[in-house]
């Protein structure tokens, strides 16, 4: 058995949840669920960044304490997490004490190993970002509420570990993901690497982590939220369990945060004397048009919408099947709908009502015997015994969505087979040979259900349920003839376009 540990970022409580956190998140269920098939043990953890000037300038506004400003807001997340069902094993808030308990002792372990300092800094802050900027990075036009500061800091000797970090990256290909992000990094660890500003002081902003050896001081946000990586597996708590789980086997990032997570974050890891994970992959975004979703923009799509209007399963399936990991994706309505009818309604969902409704009229609605498999339906199990070779290996490299398209393609054939088989004809002359074709094809759609489970958990499960087959595993032959199909509507209807 092997470990696999997954993360997603942890959001900022204030912003509302939106179909870029939901991907994210989804994506990590998917992975984690594939995993749980192959019999890995699985820790998946995910939660909300709760410190910081933007959520305390938020709760300003509504009058409320930062901490009962975060409270209102936490169950937004939790509960979309809930109906999109996402099966995370932990949920970090950082406010939680066992979190900054952690970052406390962090800062203290680097500050006595000489690699925290005192200094003074004068530069461009951007509120937004809620971090110190470059001029260039000022010129560029892409941070928001940009103020002068001159003030004494904590910074983080972040330049002593840039010619070590850049050796891990080109000696670990697989270590930054995709490819093109993994050279956008060392293209930018070409430049000198300046010292990481990890603290405020609270005459100016005082809602984050206090400072242990100074106590005038919070932890800069991101100092303190890189840190749940390590603070929930049980660093500095639980002995055990940290060498169980860490290293974190793949951070998922959206692209914005991949400097945060492929320098800040390796950096503070070499000051512990901690292992690296093994991949941080930075997924595109999803663009409306040409434009990236953002809530400034106003043209994010809730995905509390479309759950409503098309079901939970159904946008999951779509968000996993429309993105190549590492490009962005367009999000619209009609390739929302056309993928949707594609796959789903034209393909698994037809295939499901046409055996269940040839295996009711003509069998009593009893699961035919296989009896003697003829060259046809070799070919049909065949191809059913490849996909754990096909799959798996997909998934491992974070090709969800080819390994998505590959158990349609098995879906496609299986309809092929049908067609060309046509059991309701052999029915007529051939009633055991159209028994061996339905239940050939039927087998199929179960294995079909089964590698489609952690994408579409429910939907897959009403699959089972309705061919009696709930606990069965992807082998061939688990099927039951005799087996009796229960009722059911349609479990993928199309989705029907009014014309203008």
């Amino acid at each position: 058995m092997h470990k696999f540990f997954i993360t997603t970022p942890i959001y900022y409580v204030n912003d509302a949840p939106h179909v870029g956190h939901a991907y994210t998140t989804i994506l990590a269920d998917v992975l984690s669920r594939f995993h749980r098939m192959a019999a890995d043990e699985v820790f998946f953890l995910t939660g909300l960044d709760e410190h910081g000037q933007k959520v305390k300038q938020a709760a300003q506004k509504q009058g409320l304490d930062p901490q009962a400003h975060a409270d209102l807001l936490a169950p937004r997340f939790i509960n979309l997490w809930k109906k999109l069902d996402i099966r995370y094993d932990d949920f970090v808030r950082t406010t939680q004490r066992r979190h900054t308990r952690v970052v406390q002792g962090v800062m203290q372990k680097v500050y006595d190993a000489g690699d925290i300092y005192l200094g003074e800094y004068q530069g461009l802050y951007s509120v937004a970002e809620e971090r110190f900027i470059t001029e260039t990075e000022h010129a560029s036009g892409q941070f928001r509420d940009v103020k002068n500061i001159q003030e004494k800091n904590y910074f983080f000797k972040m330049s002593k570990y840039q010619d070590r970090l850049m050796a891990h990256i080109q000696a670990n290909p697989d270590f930054i993901q995709p490819e093109h992000r993994r050279n956008e990094m060392l293209g930018f660890l070409k430049q000198p690497l300046g010292d990481l500003c990890i603290s405020r002081p609270k005459a100016r902003m005082d809602w984050g982590i206090e400072i242990p050896f100074d106590h005038a001081y919070v932890t800069y946000v991101w100092f303190d939220a890189l840190i749940n990586y390590i603070s929930i597996p049980g660093y500095l708590s639980d002995e055990q369990k940290f060498k169980k789980w860490w290293p974190a086997d793949v951070h998922l990032i959206g692209k914005d945060i991949l400097t945060t997570h492929s320098v800040y974050w390796p950096t503070m890891l070499f000051a512990l004397g901690l292992p690296l994970p093994k991949t941080i992959f930075a997924h595109g975004w999803w663009l409306m048009g040409e434009s990236k979703m953002s809530k400034s923009l106003g043209n994010v799509v809730n995905p509390l919408d479309l759950m409503e209007q098309y079901g939970v399963d159904t946008v999951r399936y779509y968000l996993m099947r429309e993105m190549v990991l590492g490009q962005d994706a367009n999000f619209t309505i009609e390739s929302f709908i056309k993928g949707v009818n594609s796959d789903l309604a034209n393909d698994f969902g037809n295939l499901l009502n046409r055996v269940s409704g040839l295996i009711g009229k003509n069998h009593a609605k009893t699961v035919p015997d296989p009896g003697q498999l003829t060259a046809a339906e070799e070919q049909v199990k065949q191809q059913a015994l490849l996909l754990p070779g096909l799959i798996q290996p997909l998934v491992s490299a974070y090709k969800v969505q080819e390994a998505i398209l590959t158990v349609i393609d098995f879906v496609k054939l299986l309809n092929k087979y049908l067609e060309a088989q046509a059991p309701w004809k052999l029915a007529k002359t051939d009633l055991p040979a159209a028994g061996r074709v339905l239940y050939t094809a039927t087998e199929g759609l179960r294995i079909a259900a089964i590698w489609l489970a952690p994408v579409m958990p429910a939907k897959t499960a009403a699959v089972l349920s309705i061919l009696g087959a709930e606990g069965t595993t992807a082998g061939w032959g688990q099927l039951k003839p005799g087996t009796v199909l229960k009722e059911h509507p349609p479990l993928f209807p199309r989705i029907e376009v009014a014309k203008e």
